[in-house]
């Protein structure tokens, strides 16, 4: 009896071990897959706060939790099952899926730069002055942008794991999608409530730490205007990149091969990148602006004008 439960302790001993040998490999496979997205992190937590401007200062957490719940099953719920389905039965399918969210974003960057420069505004009202079913919009289209950029990072995230286990994918994924999803609506979520900080401290301090204070709560207008900005780009230069590694994948080799001689023109590694992200969004914005028109022309067909420069006209 002595000897089967020591036996039995044993086994369970060798099994723990395993688990944990396990644990460590998924971890550190997340580490090395989360890292491989790290570009495609940041635009999510570029994008993000753009989504927040002009919501009233109690809305804001409440609306980051709700798009974090959203980033969540955009990512476990709906991409993980079927990015290891598709990875099992139709590998070819993962890119042109890519490719329709990579249009999709060039569509939402090419847009707002088109509204800016043509002059189409809300007259100074916020989004989120119509009560709560505009929020609701607002946070549907975060969640419809996410969605995108989470795509993005599941599909790199897998194919550095493309020839572990499937279970072992499927753990992977699930802790990049929970230390992506926290980190980035983590980082959001102070962004956005840095001036209430600044605030308090500008209340409740005296000397330094009221300057910094007073700081903060000037500089953070500054910092949503540049994070939406670079959440444009970000848009762009994602989505421009993902159609151009897809046409390439599927046989047009051109702008692939274009972009790739550009930024090989120097070898400093940070000018590369930029050369590389700047034709990648010049390519979002072509293409995006294209699918804008198409867009505006048919809504102007069916009597619904919102092209840019349309409500200026009306209201003249």
């Amino acid at each position: 009896m002595a000897g089967g439960l020591a036996a039995l302790l044993d086994d369970i001993s060798v099994i723990a071990r395993n688990a944990a040998a396990q644990a460590d490999d998924v971890a550190a496979a997340a580490g090395k897959t989360s890292s491989r997205a790290a570009a495609v992190v940041v635009d999510d937590a570029a994008v993000t706060p753009g989504y927040l401007q002009g919501a009233s200062p109690a809305r804001e957490l409440p609306m980051i939790w709700r798009i974090t719940k959203g980033s969540l099953v955009n990512k476990i719920v709906i991409i993980l099952p079927i990015a290891l389905l598709l990875s099992w039965i139709a590998p070819w399918a993962l890119t042109p899926i890519l490719m329709c969210g990579g249009t999709y974003l060039a569509f939402e960057g090419a847009e707002k730069i088109w509204e800016y420069l043509l002059g189409k505004g809300h007259g100074g009202a916020s989004h989120h002055d119509e009560g709560g079913r505009s929020e609701d919009e607002v946070v549907k289209a975060a969640i419809r942008t996410d969605l995108i950029l989470s795509a993005e990072i599941m599909v790199i995230s897998l194919n550095e794991v493309a020839d572990e286990p499937l279970w072992m994918r499927a753990a992977v994924l699930v802790v990049v999608a929970l230390l992506v999803t926290c980190g980035v609506y983590g980082v959001v979520a102070l962004l956005v409530k840095m001036d209430d900080v600044g605030a308090h401290l500008d209340r409740g301090s005296d000397g330094a730490l009221a300057a910094l204070g007073r700081g903060m709560v000037h500089a953070m207008p500054r910092i949503m205007t540049v994070l939406s900005v670079v959440g444009t780009f970000a848009m762009l230069w994602v989505g421009g990149h993902i159609l151009v590694v897809g046409v390439a994948e599927f046989g047009w080799h051109a702008p692939h091969e274009l972009v790739a001689r550009l930024s090989g023109l120097t070898d400093i590694g940070a000018l590369s990148w930029l050369i590389d992200t700047a034709c990648s969004a010049v390519v979002g914005f072509i293409v995006g602006s294209a699918v804008a028109g198409i867009v505006w022309g048919v809504q102007r067909a069916r009597g619904r004008s919102h092209s840019p420069g349309a409500e200026s006209q009306t209201h003249a």
